[in-house]
């Protein structure tokens, strides 16, 4: 046996710590540039839409004729989901069919429709996400917006985002006008 033994080697302990490459040493990365200013309106004021503690829908849409229909129906389903039964669904119709409308023809290529609702209140903002356009054809719609009988108010603005129009509705019940 101690030939068998004599033949493999003498054992020896490892050494000890083991031989281990040097880690890799990373570039150092520049720190990332951090905004001086924050971008402006003409007023002054960076307007951002926030909408908290609300059920909100976004739908975006290319810019072609057909996308006024579809944004309507897509809009009708999202809110029916949200149980509004007194909700007077000609007007929120023709309200989101006209806001998209308007940000179709003003031009760009994408427009999105956002939907948000609080106390039986439903904002429809429509968005044309081209800076620097008008919002031409706006007189008219807005013109139309406001005669619709659930429309309380509308309007459009303009930022570094793009042009936006947007209504607000009433979804409650109206209540009964006694007759004379």
């Amino acid at each position: 046996m101690s030939e068998v033994a004599e033949a493999k080697g003498p054992k020896v302990p490892p050494s000890y710590p083991p031989k281990s490459p040097p880690p890799q040493k990373k570039p150092v990365e520049a720190p990332r540039p951090q905004p001086t200013t924050k971008p402006q309106s003409a007023t002054g004021l960076a307007p951002r839409l926030v909408v908290t503690g609300r059920r909100t829908r976004v739908l975006t849409f290319r810019a072609e004729p057909w996308a006024a229909r579809k944004a309507a129906g897509q809009a009708a389903l999202a809110v029916a989901a949200w149980d509004y039964p007194h909700l007077d669904e000609h007007d929120f119709l023709k309200a989101v069919h006209g806001l998209v409308q308007a940000a179709v023809t003003s031009g760009g290529k994408r427009v999105s429709l956002h939907l948000a609702d609080q106390d039986a209140k439903i904002l429809v903002m429509v968005l044309e996400h081209q800076g620097g356009n008008n919002g031409g054809g706006e007189e008219r719609t807005l013109t139309d917006l406001a005669r619709l009988r659930t429309v309380d108010a509308c309007g459009t603005h303009t930022d570094h985002d793009g042009h936006a129009w947007w209504a607000l509705l009433d979804a409650a019940p109206r209540p009964k006008r006694a007759l004379p």
